[in-house]
């Protein structure tokens, strides 16, 4: 797919970040919290369904806000908007599931849907869904609101498959490590690099979420028994020391930039 040539500010780069193996790391470790926090927010710290939601909804608004606002990538913006992302997609398949009783079958499609037709809008629009372009106000909204819609898909499809079809915990991350592996496959091969990468970034968040359920639930029930508040205070842990570096060689590279 090639980009269509469009006005943009002199001054607007590129707002998301290289795709890396420490992306992936810190994607991955991002849908996990996504579904320990969201789980421990609403069950164990008894807040429900309804609080969680307008509190991680709030902080996730002020997060894009912050993110829209910049002309440049920001590596601790960018990861806190995903983080929120994660919560709160976890949130609306919850809600759906839970609060509403919609079938797992029914809410997989539908994201299923609604994501293939933002695809297709925004590609109509932009005339390319590469994030190396992701350098106007447009594409970056097109950009998060795929984003939230990948989340929302990857929960629904992750519970459809862990739960609904009952392949448990440990097998659903198996599963969808397989086929994270097999889309590098591809993508290695010389598959569209632009395909195999949402094909990925969709993949990713059940695969953190099968992960998630089994280091946090109980042992009875398949899983290491860690707990959410644990298994979410340790992968937070580690996103925050990765963004923390992220950053600093950001910032370092900026300056010498300057100095030049």
């Amino acid at each position: 797919m090639h980009a269509l040539p469009a006005t943009r500010p002199t001054n607007w780069l590129n707002k998301v970040p290289e795709i890396t193996f420490s992306f992936w790391i810190i994607k991955i470790l991002s849908t996990t919290v996504g579904e320990t926090d969201a789980d421990f927010l609403a069950v164990n710290a008894g807040w429900g369904q309804g609080l969680t939601g307008a509190l991680m909804g709030t902080l996730l608004a002020a997060a894009l806000f912050m993110q829209l606002r910049t002309r440049r990538y920001a590596p601790w913006i960018y990861w806190l908007t995903v983080v929120l992302v994660s919560v709160v997609g976890t949130q609306i398949t919850d809600l759906l599931t839970d609060g509403l009783g919609v079938s797992l079958y029914v809410s997989t499609s539908v994201f299923a849907v609604v994501l293939a037709a933002l695809f297709w809008v925004w590609y109509r629009v932009e005339g390319t869904l590469s994030i190396q372009s992701i350098d106007t106000r447009k594409r970056e909204r097109f950009y998060w609101a795929a984003i939230l819609c990948t989340f929302a898909l990857g929960t629904a499809a992750g519970d459809l498959a862990t739960e609904a079809l009952g392949l448990g915990f440990t097998w659903g991350a198996i599963a969808f490590g397989l086929l994270i592996g097999m889309t590098y496959a591809i993508w290695r091969i010389g598959g569209n690099t632009v395909l195999t990468f949402w094909m990925a970034y969709v993949l990713t968040r059940p695969f953190g979420a099968a992960l998630g359920d089994l280091l946090t639930q109980a042992r009875t029930y398949g899983g290491f028994g860690m707990g959410a508040m644990w298994t979410s205070a340790l992968f937070l842990s580690m996103i925050v020391i990765l963004v923390a570096v992220a950053q600093f060689g950001f910032d370092n590279g900026r300056n010498e930039q300057a100095t030049e």
